[in-house]
């Protein structure tokens, strides 16, 4: 099977959107370069919002983004982001997947056609989707939901694209996570125009 992956674009102070999930300059890296991303399995693009748009990286970064949409085969992700981005009108960036950590059902009618689960808790929703990813990679999106997959030992791999803005009060990456939890150094060190791509390992 694929990393489980949990990722997000996050300010340096470690926020992923401020209190009204309003994500500010974090995501203007996406459209602000000359070289587009192109996943493999679709030339439609979204943005956070679900609006049709062409993602364009600087040329520093696109090799880094397209391999890691590439080798994603599902997202997790909490309700709160379903719902903000109607997720992603059943086209996400990437990954052929969606599974949503919720007790509430999928809204009544919402785009039958695509590959979206609902399930009630975090343990059961990465089975799920290690299950539909197949040998594929898994993401989840940081936040309360990535933090509890964290705490739950479920992670191999932190993805973070540090943009340099300071939020000082929002959403935190890692959510309410308690605790210590140890990374590896860096395996991934990348400088894009206006981010900073890092990976690392989570230590077992």
């Amino acid at each position: 099977m694929g990393a489980v992956i949990l990722h997000s674009v996050v300010s340096v102070d470690g926020f992923i959107a401020d209190e009204h999930d309003d994500v500010g300059p974090l995501h203007e890296w996406y459209f602000g370069g000359d070289t587009p991303i192109r996943p493999a399995r679709d030339e439609r693009q979204y943005d956070h919002s679900g609006a049709g748009s062409d993602f364009r990286v600087s040329s520093a970064s696109a090799g880094y983004v397209r391999e890691m949409w590439a080798s994603l085969g599902a997202i997790v992700l909490g309700r709160s982001l379903f719902d903000l981005v109607n997720g992603w009108e059943g086209q996400p960036p990437a990954g052929d997947h969606l599974v949503v950590v919720s007790h509430r059902p999928k809204p009544e009618g919402w785009h039958p056609e695509a590959s979206c689960h609902f399930v009630g808790e975090v343990p059961a929703a990465i089975a799920k989707a290690r299950e539909l990813a197949g040998e594929r990679a898994v993401a989840v999106n940081a936040g309360q939901v990535g933090g509890q997959v964290l705490a739950a030992g479920l992670v191999d791999e932190v993805a973070m694209d540090v943009v340099p803005v300071v939020f000082g009060t929002g959403k935190r990456y890692f959510g309410a996570l308690e605790g210590r939890q140890l990374l590896a150094d860096p395996h991934v060190v990348i400088q894009g125009e206006g981010v900073l791509h890092l990976r690392f390992k989570v230590r077992r």
